[in-house]
This record gives C-alpha cells, structure tokens and sequence, in this order.
C-alpha cells in the first residue's frame, strides 16, 4: 500500500477518473476500476437513512457493472443525452486493514443531445470504500447516495 499522501492522490484520482469516464462516454472503462467483487449501487438519501433496502441500481461484481453497460449500449432505448460531473469534498475518513472510507460531493448535469438543455440531473455524495490492488487504486464499493427522493427519468448512465 502506498504511503498515505500517495494513496490519498491515488484515491482522489480514481474518484475523478470515474466522473471523467462517465462524462467521456467510456463507460466500458468503469468496470476496471472496480475490483473484481467490487459493488456499485444507486440509491436515494431518503432510503440509506431509514434502513430501506430499495436502491436503483446495484451490481455486485465488476462482471455485472460490464453487463449493464453493455446492455445499455445495445439494448436499451433512451434519449440521447450526456453528462457532466461536479465532484468535490473528496475526503478519507478512515482506513481499516487496507481499505480506505472516501466520501466526496458530486453534482451530475445533464446535457440533451437533441437541443443542447441543460439541467442539474442529480446532487449528492458518493460512498466509497477503497482497496490497493499493487499500487492501483480500485473501488470496492461505490455507493452513490443520490439527495432526491427519486430519479426523475430514466437513470440510463452509471452516476
């Protein structure tokens, strides 16, 4: 594991890298920076407060992240639209046997690909837990609490 000012530039890089993955449309990418059991989930403050199990999205391995990337690349209809993150407040908050606690703000806007509109399409804070593989920073779990009760369209693009 890296020394803790070089695994802190490592894990506020890998935070940004995914927002800049996301906004470049490389999705295929994102699953690479998760480890290979690594869990993303999506679910709303409303529910992580009250315990509820409920989320929007939640793969538990990095094969199921490329799943649904695929899938909407090939299957699904939607908009075509694209993304734009605010990511802020990148914080370690704490660290047990290797794995780090990260938290950091985000603001996602969306752009229409149609008219160019744009508009805030989610505020919130991610919830991160992560690992060293070598001397490569990788998420473990990437939990997006998003501040909004729900998502008001279709969330088609990892947040």
């Amino acid at each position: 594991m890296p020394a803790p000012e070089a695994a802190q530039r490592a894990i506020e890089a890998l935070v940004h890298e995914w927002a800049r993955a996301v906004d470049e449309d490389r999705l295929e990418d994102l699953a690479g920076l998760l480890t290979e059991d690594g869990e993303y989930e999506v679910a709303s403050r409303y529910n992580v407060d009250r315990g509820l199990p409920l989320a929007v999205i939640h793969t538990r391995s990095r094969a199921q992240l490329r799943d649904r990337i695929t899938s909407l690349r090939v299957a699904n209809l939607y908009e075509a639209h694209c993304y734009r993150h605010l990511v802020s407040g990148v914080q370690v908050t704490g660290e047990d046997r290797g794995e780090f606690e990260v938290r950091s703000n985000y603001a996602v806007i969306r752009v229409m690909e149609h008219d160019g509109a744009s508009s805030i399409f989610s505020t919130g804070q991610y919830r991160d837990r992560v690992v060293f593989e070598g001397a490569a920073a990788r998420f473990r779990r990437r939990h997006v609490v998003f501040d909004s009760k729900a998502i008001d369209t279709l969330l088609v693009y990892p947040l």
